[in-house]
């Protein structure tokens, strides 16, 4: 068994949160004054907080505040999702809020690597398929969407639809290679005899 089995991402299931709407910034995701936090501790909370508070002001629910997709692992957006900054802070809230796939039309280059290294996979679809699948858990919240990296599809409600990802981060998600602590702590002792023939570190 490969020492990163533990860590390999081959299928997510779960319920889905449907996020319409094109160039989704980081800055939505996680407004910049939550960028001071020492740690990413509680970021969960702040997951789209100010698009939460000024739909709130006006009588509109926004999803993360929906009832009926509370719990989701899954969520189903668009176009250029995670453009803007390159902050980290973005994927670590949606990770911590319990997010673990994003299906969506296409993802900035940055949101996605960091994405990828937290093991939260964001796959590619048709824009017809994405707005069928975000269609179908409007209408039924409680759905069940099972995004397959090994089969490279979505499937939900009886229905199945390709996605895509690089081959680069497929293949890390399948193999657990994506998580760079496990893979570091999966032969520590070598971490240790190395650190014990460097001279700037014995001693300490």
């Amino acid at each position: 068994m490969s020492a990163h089995a533990d860590s390999r991402i081959e299928r997510v299931t779960g319920r889905a949160l449907p996020l319409p709407g094109d160039d989704i910034d980081t800055d939505r995701i996680m407004p910049a004054r939550f960028l001071k936090a020492v740690s990413f501790d509680g970021l969960e909370r702040h997951v789209f907080e100010d698009d939460r508070k000024a739909g709130a002001g006006t009588g509109v629910t926004h999803p993360f505040d929906d009832p009926r997709f509370a719990g989701a692992r899954v969520v189903v957006t668009a176009r250029n999702f995670g453009c803007g900054s390159s902050r980290e802070h973005a994927p670590q809230g949606l990770v911590r809020w319990g997010v673990r796939a994003v299906v969506g039309i296409s993802f900035a280059e940055i949101f996605f690597s960091n994405s990828t290294t937290l093991g939260m996979a964001c796959v590619c679809v048709s824009e017809p398929d994405a707005a069928a699948l975000r269609a179908l858990v409007e209408q039924a919240p409680g759905t069940e969407v099972t995004v397959d990296l090994a089969a490279q599809t979505v499937k939900a409600g009886g229905r199945t639809w390709p996605c895509s990802m690089p081959a680069s981060a497929r293949q890390a998600m399948l193999t657990g290679t994506w998580d760079a602590t496990a893979m570091l702590t999966a032969d520590f002792d070598a971490v240790r005899a190395t650190a014990a023939r460097l001279p700037y570190i014995r001693g300490f």
